[in-house]
């Protein structure tokens, strides 16, 4: 099922969500957090906001997913997202047991995506 992610076109979006969804659940420890994360580091995220939350989690180290909870939307919002809801932009909560599957594998889809160079100087440093 690999090779599924669009490159571009406004399409990744909803797989970079699940992968935070991922990143942010309860069902992985807070080292396979930080191990999931680099498997990101080159990824050119397709949404804003999506980079920015993604670049706090990383930034907020190995806590545990509950404080992680806690300090992420302090953290976005220092980031110039004022207005950033973790539940509105997790979605239900967060991630089920019943999806996680589903988060892996838009993680590692995401993964694998290699952005055309256009894209990363776009909005993103190498």
């Amino acid at each position: 099922m690999m090779g599924m992610v669009p490159s571009h076109g406004g399409r990744r979006e909803p797989f970079e969500r699940d992968a935070i969804r991922l990143l942010c659940s309860d069902l992985i420890e807070p080292e396979t957090r930080g191990q999931l994360a680099g498997l990101l580091k080159e990824y050119v995220f397709e949404g804003g906001l999506n980079r920015v939350v993604f670049e706090a989690i990383v930034g907020a180290g190995s806590l545990s997913a509950r404080r992680l909870k806690e300090v992420l939307p302090g953290l976005v919002t220092n980031l110039g997202f004022p207005d950033f809801e973790l539940k509105e932009y997790l979605g239900r909560n967060g991630s089920m047991e019943d999806d996680i599957d589903k988060l892996f594998e838009s993680l590692l889809e995401l993964s694998e995506t290699r952005p055309d160079k256009s894209e990363k100087a776009m909005g993103q440093s190498a």
